[in-house]
């Protein structure tokens, strides 16, 4: 056994461990586990099912990685996790597999969720989330990157759509798709503003700004229905941007509607 691996660990022997992979006291790996190279699993957590962790990635104290999905829907066989580099999980965060065989809960790389976050069956998340303590997301929800959610029991529903560069505020009720570039807040949840610090913070340009700030307008400060809206930002001198081509294509798609402006 390495001695990156504490005595008291229980790694079952057919685990698939990268070499200098750590493993803390009291820790916990299942037969069908298989996590990369420089990841460091805490003391008292628990990778276990058809669960694979990238590389450089850390699973802290009493964190659930890859446990059976809680869909009652759920018939045997083996669906998984698949998870990315370079992701942190704090305290108590559960991440559950997902419900049909053959099918995997999915988080992509560069993610932080912090203390008690909890990720359900068959959510797909892309890169660069921060999740706060506390937020939870439902059974397929599929979230975009460089996406910040607020913590403090920020919940969203499942087959929700969050989109890319947007913000959840903290103790939100999430009950329809938050669209790119967008804040969101409250219960239920509406859009606020545009994701200005945000965006700031993330380099956009002044140009790429005022393109959001027209989207953010269309949508939700002229007393236009979405198609309306959909019409005129395609109309406008900033239709040939990728944030119009990003936002419109994502409110098209949308199954479960758009979140509201507040008034």
């Amino acid at each position: 056994m390495s001695d990156k691996i504490h005595p008291t660990a229980v790694v079952d022997p057919k685990a698939e461990l990268a070499a200098d992979v750590e493993v803390g006291p009291f820790a916990v790996i299942g037969p069908q586990a298989r996590i990369g190279a420089g990841t460091k699993v805490w003391h008292h957590a628990t990778v276990w099912g058809n669960t694979s962790i990238g590389e450089s990635c850390e699973v802290y104290p009493y964190a659930s990685i890859g446990m059976q999905t809680q869909d009652l829907k759920y018939k045997g066989g083996s669906p998984g996790v698949r998870i990315g580099d370079r992701n942190i999980f704090r305290e108590y965060v559960s991440i559950n597999a997902a419900t049909n065989d053959g099918e995997c809960t999915e988080i992509g790389d560069d993610n932080y969720l912090l203390a008690y976050c909890h990720v359900g069956h068959c959510c797909k998340i892309g890169n660069h989330l921060i999740a706060s303590n506390g937020a939870t997301f439902a059974g397929h929800v599929v979230v975009e990157d460089y996406v910040g959610v607020g913590g403090g029991g920020t919940a969203i529903h499942q087959f929700c759509h969050i989109g890319q560069r947007s913000f959840i505020g903290g103790c939100s009720k999430v009950e329809q798709d938050i669209p790119p570039f967008m804040l969101g807040d409250g219960n239920p949840a509406k859009i606020r503003f545009f994701n200005k610090v945000g965006l700031e913070r993330s380099g956009f340009t002044k140009e790429q700004m005022a393109a959001v700030k027209f989207i953010f307008k269309a949508f939700y400060r002229e007393g236009l229905n979405r198609q309306q809206a959909v019409e005129l930002v395609k109309g406008s001198e900033h239709a040939d941007t990728e944030e119009v081509k990003a936002y419109v294509a994502f409110v098209e798609a949308t199954e479960r509607g758009i979140t509201g402006g507040s008034k």
